[in-house]
C-alpha cells in the first residue's frame, strides 16, 4: 500500500486549525469534572464526583406536548458509570481523574489521570502489569490460622509494599482459632514479623476482637486489603463498614481453601458522603493465591527483605545467589549464626529465581 503524503497546509489554514483546537480545548477544560475511581469493571468504571465543572451542562428546553427526555443532573458525591478516552493508560481504583459527564445518557468519559502518590500493580495471566489500586497509604496483609498462613505469600506482599512505597500492616485474622494447638504456630509467624519491625494486629470477626486496634491503625488512611482467599478480608470489611454489604463465603470443607468472593476492585469510604476521602477508606481487591513478581529484578526483590538487604552488600561476590553452601555469602552465614530466619532466606531465593525467569 502506498504511503499517504502529508498534506501541505497554508499558513492561513494552520492558524485556523490552531484557533479551532484552542477553542475546543478551552471548552473541554470548562466541562471537566474532578472525580475519584471507586470501582473497576473492566472496560467501564464507577467515578464519584469530587469537583463540579466550571461550565455546567444546560438542560434542553422542552416544547409543550413533547415527552420529558432523560437528564441526569451533576451533583457532588454522585457516582457515574464511565469509560475512558482512547489510548488512555490503564486506570486503577483510587485514581483521581478529570472527566466529562453527559447528562443526556448518564454516562461519562475519563480524559486525564491525576498524578499518583502510589500504585500497586498485579501481573495478570498474560504476564502484563495491571494496576490494582492507586494513591493508597497502607497495604493490609491479611492471613489466618485457617486456611494455613502462607509466609511465602506474605513475603511477596511485603516486597510489593516496599516497591509501591506503601506502609505494610500484618493482620492476623480469625485469631480465635489460635486456641487450637494445631493452629497456634500462626502466632509465631506474626511474632517473627513483629520482631522485624513490621506493624501487626490480631483480629477476630467472630469474637469481635481487635477491631478497635485495627481501626486505630488505618483511620484517615486509604487502605488496600490483600491476602489469600478465605482469610476473612470481606468479613473484616463488613465489621469495619457494616454498610459495605460485602459478600461472605465459608471455607470449603473439602479443600480447606477459601472461595473467591470479591469480583471487582472497589473503594469504600470510612464515612458516608465523604466523597473527598478526607477520612480515608478501604480498597477491596479480588483475592489471589499467587502474586507474580516477574517484573522485578533480583536486586529489587532483596530490597523488599529489609533485614537481608544490608547483609547482601557484605557477600564476597557481587553476583552472589545467596543459596546454601555459596562461598562467602554473608546471608547464609547469618542463617548459620541464627541471626536471620532461614525461611525468609529461602523465600528470598525462591522469589529471586522467579524474578530471573523470563516470561514470553
Amino acid at each position: 500500500m502506498a504511503l499517504i503524503r502529508q498534506r501541505n497546509l497554508t499558513k492561513q489554514q494552520l492558524r485556523r486549525i490552531k484557533k479551532q483546537n484552542a477553542t475546543t480545548d478551552t471548552c473541554d477544560s470548562k466541562q471537566l469534572l474532578d472525580g475519584v475511581v471507586i470501582a473497576h469493571y473492566g472496560k467501564q468504571l464507577e467515578v464519584q464526583v469530587t469537583g463540579l465543572p466550571l461550565q455546567m451542562p444546560v438542560k434542553p428546553t422542552i416544547e409543550e406536548g413533547e415527552p420529558e427526555p432523560f437528564w441526569q443532573p451533576i451533583q457532588l458525591g454522585d457516582i457515574w458509570r464511565c469509560h475512558t478516552r482512547t489510548n488512555l493508560a490503564m486506570i486503577a481504583t483510587g485514581d483521581k481523574v478529570k472527566w466529562i459527564a453527559d447528562p443526556n445518557t448518564g454516562l461519562g468519559r475519563i480524559e486525564y489521570i491525576g498524578e499518583r502518590s502510589s500504585l500497586i500493580n498485579r501481573p495478570d495471566r498474560y504476564h502484563k502489569l495491571k494496576p490494582v489500586a492507586a494513591n493508597t497509604d497502607i497495604l493490609a496483609i491479611v492471613f489466618a490460622p485457617l486456611p494455613a498462613a502462607a509466609a511465602s505469600l506474605i513475603d511477596r506482599y511485603l516486597v510489593v509494599a516496599h516497591h509501591a512505597n506503601i506502609q505494610p500492616l500484618l493482620v492476623l485474622n480469625k485469631s480465635d482459632l489460635l486456641t487450637n494447638k494445631e493452629l497456634a504456630h500462626t502466632q509465631d509467624i506474626l511474632n517473627q514479623y513483629q520482631a522485624l519491625g513490621y506493624k501487626t494486629v490480631l483480629t477476630s470477626c467472630t469474637k469481635e476482637q481487635g477491631l478497635d486496634a485495627l481501626t486505630q491503625q488505618i483511620q484517615n488512611k486509604l487502605v488496600v486489603f490483600a491476602g489469600q482467599s478465605g482469610v476473612g478480608k470481606s468479613s473484616l470489611i463488613n465489621a469495619l463498614l457494616p454498610k459495605s454489604s460485602q459478600d461472605v463465603n465459608v471455607i470449603s470443607e473439602n479443600s480447606q481453601l477459601g472461595q473467591h468472593t470479591t469480583t471487582t476492585s472497589r473503594l469504600l469510604p470510612f464515612k458516608d458522603s465523604d466523597y473527598l476521602l478526607e477520612h480515608g477508606g478501604i480498597v477491596d481487591t479480588p483475592g489471589i493465591r499467587e502474586y507474580g513478581i516477574w517484573h522485578l529484578t533480583p536486586n529489587d526483590i532483596i530490597e523488599g527483605f529489609t533485614e537481608l538487604a544490608p547483609l547482601a552488600n557484605l557477600c564476597k561476590f557481587r553476583d552472589c545467589q545467596h543459596t546454601p553452601n555459596t562461598k562467602g555469602c554473608a546471608i547464609q552465614k547469618a542463617v548459620a549464626d541464627g541471626n536471620v530466619l532461614k525461611r525468609r532466606v529461602d523465600n528470598l531465593i525462591t522469589l529471586q529465581q522467579e524474578a530471573n525467569t523470563k516470561h514470553y
